[in-house]
């Protein structure tokens, strides 16, 4: 018998060349090989030409997608150095473009501040691509090379003389990589408006030659306007936003604040471009010196007596707007997705340039201190009232014995790994659903009626909605503050709602409850939209069932001279138990969404915009986006 050892020899340690790695385990670099993984490989290239942007090189990036899906990036900074690196006899470019962690951004001669500090950036867009061809303009000439899947395969040719200076790379994703080449407006739009926000003047041209669309972000307002877009469906406490700036160390720092009177924080924090969703010592520093600042004026105002307790951080928060942007030489960034910064020195550097600069606002400006703070003071009130509600739904829960609700049809396993829950609209439907799940793991409720608009509420009034509150029961991990996803009953929450208008409406309603007061369940990845067929197709004894109108065409351009018999669904409650267990709930067959951000900032503002109290913002988005609307049943 041969033994373990001798199977497994030297001959046996692959060693993979240049790119190869990326393209074995491309999700080591770019997260994933589905959309979010796809988009990276554009943000990559756009983050080298931001670099040349703050080091001050460059002032215009155009990006494109070509009609074919293809990108092209150009940007007219100093341009890829060509002459022949030292270390490698190779052309500069050539070595940016087929090594990992070579770049101009590790000895801070180049770059004082980047946000690509681990030079892995286009040489992963190169191993990612079916081809990719680079063009330089520098030393008043054009240079050309072209590779395939990180191979070159021409050398770097010199071209004709040009009076500019600049990058441009052109790449086609590879399909055997990727599992669909499609790129998309709003994820690229979002991120290059932020970029265009933090970058004051830099304009980045987005060009959609496949859907038709054109658009140039630039604003050199900078945070300032950055604050205003993000409030620009809120009712403001004072106009316009505070700014405060100022460097320390070589730490830029740059806060843009605005109270509003809703009930909701949006901090959005960079570190070197890089959204910090996670915050960071940045976030804590600002936090310190805002608190300290709103207490001492507001003592020194008399707005606080001297009895009154001092606001905490917490009373604070309600109804705050803040965008935080720090740039460092040596940022260090806690986990392999950069959502935290973890530099200690910054924390103390924010909190002294804030303070001192928000000291000083408040002195010029009398019409801010007083809205802030009473603001603050009804929120400390409401959050008292919203621990009372949340134990006192706790307490009736606990006498019931089981943390359930009456409505809730639960499942026999115990085991949340393996449970579901469908939250179904109205009765009709949650019958079917009940009937035709499958009860070992699969729990329904229904729902009567339509939830609150928490986007209007603070938790105390949500929790005296019987609806919500049925939720919360279900789920069983508490709501806002208390919300614990380590302790949900299911790991898989679907929402099952009919293709019309009013479940549309339903839709939307609980994603701004699980969005606003339980967003670990959407960030954990347990949130689901479940997917019901529009049509059942029967042609003799064959049956089909359509999801889309473009799956119903193809359906039909198939079948002709056959019989079809169709049957439109309007609700979940024309299907039998039969159908609906076959068509949505089947795990072996069904088709369902999980719900994802990929783009914070715009998420935002879709939820404050359709479910906020303007109206003219809503309608404009309506507007907007009336012709992307599918499978709408009015």
């Amino acid at each position: 018998m041969t033994s373990a050892s001798s199977q497994y020899t030297a001959k046996d340690i692959q060693i993979l060349e240049g790119l190869e790695a990326v393209r074995r385990r491309p999700g080591m670099y770019i997260g994933d090989t589905g959309a979010r993984g796809l988009h990276h490989l554009v943000y990559e290239v756009v983050d080298n030409a931001i670099d040349e942007a703050m080091a001050g090189w460059c002032s215009k990036i155009n990006v494109i997608i070509h009609a074919d899906n293809h990108i092209s990036v150009e940007d007219n900074g100093r341009g890829i150095p060509i002459d022949v690196h030292p270390q490698t006899g190779r052309p500069a470019a050539e070595v940016v473009l087929t090594t990992l962690h070579a770049g101009g951004k590790f000895d801070h001669k180049s770059y004082q501040v980047s946000g690509g500090l681990h030079g892995v950036g286009v040489s992963v867009v190169n191993a990612l691509s079916e081809w990719l061809n680079l063009t330089v303009w520098r030393d008043a000439r054009e240079w050309r090379q072209v590779y395939g899947r990180g191979k070159p395969l021409t050398e770097l040719c010199c071209g004709e003389p040009v009076e500019k200076n600049g990058t441009l790379i052109e790449f086609f994703p590879d399909s055997e990589i990727f599992e669909e080449i499609l790129f998309s407006w709003d994820t690229l739009a979002g991120r290059f408006r932020e970029m265009a926000f933090l970058n004051p003047g830099l304009a980045i041209e987005l060009r959609d030659d496949v859907a038709g669309k054109e658009k140039t972000f630039c604003y050199e307002g900078g945070i300032s306007s950055f604050v205003e877009y993000l409030n620009r469906g809120k009712n403001t406490l004072y106009k316009p936003p505070i700014l405060v700036s100022g460097k320390r160390e070589g730490v830029t720092v740059e806060i843009g604040i605005q109270y509003n009177d809703s009930y909701i924080e949006r901090v959005f924090a960079f570190a070197n471009l890089i959204n910090t969703t996670e915050g960071g010592t940045h976030v804590s520093g600002f936090r310190t010196a805002l608190t300290r600042a709103i207490n001492e004026s507001a003592r020194r105002n008399k707005i606080l007596k001297e009895k009154d307790p001092n606001l905490t951080g917490d009373d604070l928060k309600e109804g705050l707007t803040s965008v935080i942007s720090v740039k460092l030489p040596e940022p260090q960034f806690e986990g392999q997705t950069k959502t935290k910064l973890g530099n200690g020195e910054i924390k103390g550097i924010v909190d002294s340039i804030f303070y001192d600069g928000l000291m000083a606002e408040i002195d010029e400006r009398p019409d801010i201190l007083k809205p802030v703070v009473e603001k603050a003071i009804r929120a400390r009130l409401a959050r008292e009232a919203a621990k009372k509600a949340r134990e006192l739904v706790r307490r009736k829960t606990a006498l019931a014995g089981l943390d359930l609700p009456g409505k809730l049809a639960d499942c026999s396993s115990r085991n949340p790994e393996e449970c579901e829950i469908f939250i179904v609209e109205g009765d009709s439907a949650g019958g079917s659903a009940k009937q035709g799940r499958d009860r070992n793991f699969q729990a329904i409720l229904p729902l009567r009626g339509k939830i609150l608009n928490v986007e209007k509420a603070r938790v105390d009034k949500a929790l005296d909605n019987n609806e919500i509150r049925t939720i919360i029961q279900a789920l069983g991990a508490g709501v806002g503050d208390d919300f614990n996803v380590m302790n949900i009953r299911y790991h898989r929450v679907f929402i099952m709602t009919d293709a019309d208008v009013d479940g549309s409406h339903i839709r939307t309603l609980l994603l701004t409850l699980f969005y606003r007061f339980m967003p670990q369940l959407i960030e954990k990845g347990h949130l689901y939209i479940a997917q019901p067929p529009l049509y059942r197709a029967q042609a003799g004894k064959e049956i089909n069932y359509c999801y889309s109108e473009k799956e119903l065409k193809v359906l039909q351009d198939g079948a002709k001279g056959k019989k079809l018999s169709l049957q439109r669904y309007k609700g979940l409650g024309e299907m039998n138990p039969e159908q609906l267990w076959e068509t949505t709930m089947d795990p072996a067959t069904r088709t369902c969404k999980r719900v994802e951000i990929d783009d914070v900032v715009s998420t935002e503002e879709y939820f404050s915009i359709l479910m906020g109290d303007k109206v003219e913002p809503r309608r404009e988005f309506i507007e907007a986006h009336a012709r992307e609307v599918r499978n709408l049943d009015v």
